[in-house]
């Protein structure tokens, strides 16, 4: 049994208030896959780079128990790129740079042990690429998961709705969820949304946390305040990976399963935007993640 994790795999250059780092590893396929790696033993990375990836970074997926047998490497071509810049309130930020280099033409193509996996996350990339991969599986997935952006909407409306209708959970910011549904209000945006095909609704807040709606059915996951946010670029893929991979892990999709899923999720995003790029997330100790979760249940717990 595995997880299935499609994304970009790329090169950032950012700044935030606290620092700047240039051309670091990013990406959504890695963000996911390294956040899932702590759940769940087998991961399939599907993604395209160019032959300037370290390898050495490869190696380090391999060794955490990502497959990498499904990520292209292009010769004599350039990986995928994006430089941004946060502004002060770490919640905005500014495009400066995107190349698409061997993203342009990706077209992903699945090796035969990848297309039984039970478990799916499709990270944000064209709704077309999206759908190419749930079109190569051989047997319906137990549970798709899609991410998705605004930018999407605005230039790919028909086949977004038609990738949003294949899957089981969607993953959107809240800005997000109100475009796409037409509707202020998250609850009626969740109704809205259900009717596209998902049964599952993840709104990411941010800092503000992220609801799980499911029928008539919500929960909230609260963001963990941190003394300090270094970097937020890969929190929302980090959430995701985390999501998913606890899910795998216990083999179940039960609404109340998804509700722990959601803190995981979350407990990972806090490692996250403590660093640049993958500097946290790569070296999480196990006792780290138990005492986070601690803080996450003191949060919340409260007795009537």
């Amino acid at each position: 049994m595995s997880l299935l994790t499609v994304g970009t795999v790329a090169f950032d250059s950012i700044e935030t208030p606290f620092g700047k780092v240039d051309k670091v590893i990013g990406g959504a396929a890695t963000y996911i896959s390294w956040a899932a790696s702590y759940f769940y033993p087998d991961i399939q990375l599907v993604s395209v780079v160019g032959d300037d990836w370290p390898s050495d970074e490869i190696e380090a997926m391999n060794s955490r128990g990502i497959d990498t047998s499904g990520l292209q490497i292009r010769n004599g071509e350039k990986s995928f790129f994006w430089a941004g810049k946060y502004h002060e309130d770490m919640n905005t930020r500014d495009t400066l740079a995107t190349e698409l280099n061997v993203l342009d033409d990706f077209d992903p193509v699945l090796p035969e042990n990848y297309q039984d996996s039970p478990y799916v996350m499709l990270g944000n990339l064209t709704p077309e690429i999206q759908m190419s991969v749930i079109r190569q599986m051989e047997t319906r997935p137990k549970l798709i998961a899609m991410d998705t952006m605004n930018f999407w909407m605005d230039v790919a409306w028909d086949s977004l709705l038609k990738t949003i209708a294949e899957v089981d959970v969607l993953t959107i910011n809240d800005e997000e969820a109100r475009q796409l549904s037409g509707e202020f209000s998250l609850m009626k945006a969740a109704r809205k949304i259900f009717e596209l095909g998902p049964k599952y609704l993840v709104i990411k807040k941010g800092e503000h946390g992220a609801l799980l709606f499911h029928k008539d059915e919500v929960f909230f996951a609260p963001a963990l305040p941190l003394l300090e946010v270094q970097d937020p670029t890969g929190a929302g893929d980090t959430f995701a990976g985390g999501f998913m991979g606890y899910i795998a892990k216990t083999d179940d999709i039960s609404f109340e399963n998804m509700k722990k899923a959601l803190i995981y999720g979350s407990a990972m995003a806090s490692f996250c935007v403590e660093a640049f790029s993958l500097d946290k997330l790569q070296n999480i100790k196990a006792q780290e993640l138990v005492d986070r979760m601690i803080q996450f249940k003191k949060l919340v717990h409260f007795e009537i």
